[in-house]
């Protein structure tokens, strides 16, 4: 069968996303980088473990699961996260945003502040704005006083940030609109606690980063990998874990790289015109097809 990979997902270094592979080994992605992988006949999705361990069963994972692990995995994954509220004794300082995605999708998250923007760059946030920096309850406590007080989620799914993508405003004072409204209204608000400081509204547009003023509108996403399936395109974009790849005369679809997870994969037999096969969901249908 030749080369065999299994991929670990998409990072957003300093320079650019890379996908890593098993064994730390990683690949750039810079634009007009022909990606091309598929999936053996027989091919079989197994659980990625948790916390660096391997699945003591290596249990099978469906192919539309964003995480790939198995029920008692995902379950020790979560209980040391931040989000799952187990680390309230963590002493590092914390970061409370806001992020925007698109025309009235704006959430209020917090992150680690020594990870930098990091967090906001793996979301795939349009642009975003911090709010403030304290302890991660004080944070905690600030993200649930905006989310009450100003109707705003902790969390919008991948699938509409996708869907909007190819319609986002191209000047960037109208991306930084709604994020500096709401900012303002956030930093009025009475409640929030002593020992969180609040930041300046500085909002970061990530457009360029994402390199989506270029590209054309993508017509769909990828819903799952298949054995004896396979993709092979041109990078012309990428947001979040997801890759906007053009593949032939098909258009452009996107690539959530959390469904590679788990898949042993191998080079793409495609011999560089672009090919899909892969299920594919068009953003503009409520059914899913294939191109």
């Amino acid at each position: 069968m030749g080369q065999v990979w299994k991929c670990s997902g998409l990072r957003w270094p300093v320079g650019g996303p890379v996908l890593v592979w098993g064994g730390g080994r990683c690949s750039g992605l810079p634009w007009g980088k022909r990606v091309g992988f598929a999936v053996p006949e027989g091919g079989v999705r197994t659980c990625v473990g948790a916390r660096g361990h391997e699945c003591p069963v290596r249990a099978v994972v469906p192919g539309r699961s964003t995480g790939a692990r198995c029920e008692e995995c995902a379950r020790l994954d979560r209980a040391h996260s931040v989000a799952a509220d187990t680390l309230a004794d963590d002493p590092r300082p914390y970061r409370v945003y806001l992020a925007w995605f698109g025309p009235g999708m704006v959430k209020v998250g917090i992150t680690a502040a020594e990870r930098g923007s990091a967090r906001l760059l793996e979301q795939g946030a349009v642009c975003f704005s911090w709010l403030g920096t304290g302890p991660l309850m004080a944070a905690r406590r600030t993200e649930e006083l905006l989310r009450a007080a100003l109707q705003v989620p902790d969390r919008i799914p991948y699938a509409e940030k996708r869907a909007v993508r190819s319609a986002l405003p191209r000047a960037e004072a109208e991306r930084a609109a709604e994020v500096r409204e709401l900012h303002a209204r956030a930093v009025a608000l009475r409640g929030w606690p002593e020992s969180l400081a609040p930041a300046p509204c500085e909002v970061v547009d990530h457009f360029g980063v994402f390199g989506l003023a270029g590209p054309p509108s993508a017509l769909g996403e990828v819903v799952e990998l298949v054995p004896g399936g396979g993709v092979s395109g041109e990078l012309v974009a990428a947001a979040g874990p997801d890759l906007h790849l053009a593949v032939g005369g098909r258009g452009v679809v996107v690539l959530d790289t959390r469904l590679m997870s788990g898949w042993e994969l191998v080079p793409s037999a495609d011999s560089g015109t672009g090919g899909l096969a892969f299920p594919v969901r068009e953003f503009d249908r409520p059914q899913e097809g294939l191109f």
